[in-house]
């Protein structure tokens, strides 16, 4: 992975253009919020949780009766409660009856394009940590997410551990296929992790895009270009497939795929679908060893028949989102229904997507937890809730999908020696619980707390935060 620290800040000019924000007018919407929490250890306190139960995440089994000390950020010491000597300086956090597993990861956010002292970067990066969301992969990179991620690690702003995607390359950002191994370059070169792809690359430009990014070490990751086709960029080494793209494209007639429009389009030939393929689909992906980052609560809102107004009053955690932004997400969502019309097909695509993703689990393929937040109606940390409820709903274990957002993150990424379980040696990116996760996934919901940067955040602590957030959320929309 590429450090901040060791890249120029020297920025191609074409690039500030490039990004997403949550809103335009959502700093204007907040007063400054807290860059830290305002208790946190002294330089040098030890974090003690005694007498707590493990979750582990290497195989589906929890620990009980354990002691874990947490030094500067990472896991110090773990061992039976009779064993493990607590520090003098200890902070004491009472584990018995409760949880503790590794912080969560976001697999497809989005993270503005804002100065990492303004509001809307630091209710944002909040509002993930708040759920116990301790690593974000940004999939559409600008460069002053390269200071927001600058700012966390030299500990002046409270936020997850970013794993920084490029400027999308698609849409309306897309080099021709001489222009995209300088392009790739540049990105290395100033610090983005991975290439992000979107829609609308050609063959060539996309086979130049992977070509230069495999020589520069960087993987490719996100979106598949219609023009390039599901199978090519498997076989090219995509390493995720992001919101289960072209797989339903691939099941329609080769003759009919010409005319369906980028994402939204399959819903007008849905019912040409061939299902009988999936299995010659899934077959593929698993020998390809590409992960699935399936974003399936957002695309059910996509392709689903809810309105904006229903999903307000379903989702209270909009209170936590700018008043204009959740406005703008229910006239976004009124016009993309009407972009996509063909009900019955919505239903179709719903319907073959989750088989699909039961096919992609039944063969054993990877799953990376996101949930492209924050999009319409997915806030950020809160959907990761969300996302996980419907993944064991179409068929997984609670222990698969708490895999899926910490062991797997951390075996994606080559670094199962720093995260994605608690033991010695790995980053104290840690979540508190008041019950067991393996036995119901909404457990991962009831914290007792937050461990981020070496820092513990109690849940009272969040909450009243939150709440702050809620009431001036509230009355900017007056």
């Amino acid at each position: 992975m590429h450090g901040s620290s060791s890249h120029s800040r020297s920025y191609p000019s074409w690039l500030f253009v490039l990004g997403v924000s949550v809103g335009a007018a959502a700093a204007a919407a907040c007063e400054p919020a807290d860059m830290v929490p305002e208790e946190e250890p002294l330089p040098g306190t030890a974090l003690v949780f005694q007498d707590v139960t493990i979750v582990e995440t290497g195989q589906e089994a929890v620990t009980p009766w354990q002691t874990v000390v947490v030094r500067e950020g990472r896991i110090d010491r773990v061992g039976p409660v009779d064993e493990v000597e607590v520090p003098e300086d200890a902070l004491l956090i009472d584990g018995e009856g409760r949880y503790l597993m590794p912080g969560m990861a976001e697999m497809h956010g989005h993270l503005p394009g804002a100065d990492p002292t303004s509001p809307e970067v630091q209710d944002l990066l909040f509002l993930y940590v708040s759920q116990g969301v301790t690593t974000v992969r940004g999939m559409q990179g600008h460069p002053a997410q390269l200071e927001i991620r600058r700012a966390i690690e030299d500990g002046d702003l409270l936020g997850p551990r970013l794993i920084l995607g490029s400027p999308a390359m698609g849409w309306g950002n897309l080099p021709d296929a001489q222009e995209a191994p300088e392009r790739v370059r540049e990105f290395s070169e100033v610090g983005f992790d991975l290439i992000k792809i979107g829609e609308g690359a050609d063959p060539a430009t996309y086979d130049a895009l992977v070509q230069t990014a495999r020589e520069e070490g960087l993987p490719v990751a996100g979106h598949v270009p219609d023009d390039v086709g599901l199978m090519e960029a498997l076989a090219a080494g995509q390493v995720t497939i992001d919101h289960l793209d072209n797989y339903v494209e691939e099941l329609v007639p080769e003759e009919e795929r010409q005319a369906i429009a980028p994402l939204w389009g399959v819903a007008s030939v849905g019912h040409l679908a061939d299902e009988g393929r999936i299995p010659e689909l899934v077959d593929a992906t698993v020998e390809s060893g590409a992960a699935q980052v399936p974003t399936m609560v957002l695309w059910e809102i996509f392709f689903g028949d809810r309105t904006g107004e229903e999903l307000r009053e379903a989702h209270p955690e909009v209170r936590y989102m700018p008043p204009d932004v959740v406005d703008g997400w229910e006239s976004s969502l009124a016009n993309l229904h009407e972009t996509i019309g063909h009900p019955e097909g919505v239903a179709r695509v719903v319907e073959l997507r989750r088989a699909i993703f039961r096919h992609l689990h039944e063969a054993g393929a990877t799953f990376l937890l996101g949930t492209d937040s924050p999009q319409l109606f997915s806030v950020p940390g809160f959907s990761n809730h969300r996302e996980m409820q419907l993944w064991v709903e179409l068929g997984m274990t609670p222990f698969e999908v708490v895999r899926a957002g910490t062991w797997n993150v951390a075996d994606h990424l080559g670094e199962l020696d720093e995260s994605g379980s608690v033991e010695e040696g790995r980053r104290a990116d840690l979540i508190l619980l008041e019950a067991n996760p393996l036995d119901d996934i909404g457990n991962v919901a009831r914290r007792a707390g937050v461990v981020m940067q070496g820092r513990w955040i109690p849940e009272e602590e969040i909450q009243e935060r939150l709440a702050s957030m809620a009431e001036r959320h509230r009355e900017a929309g007056r």
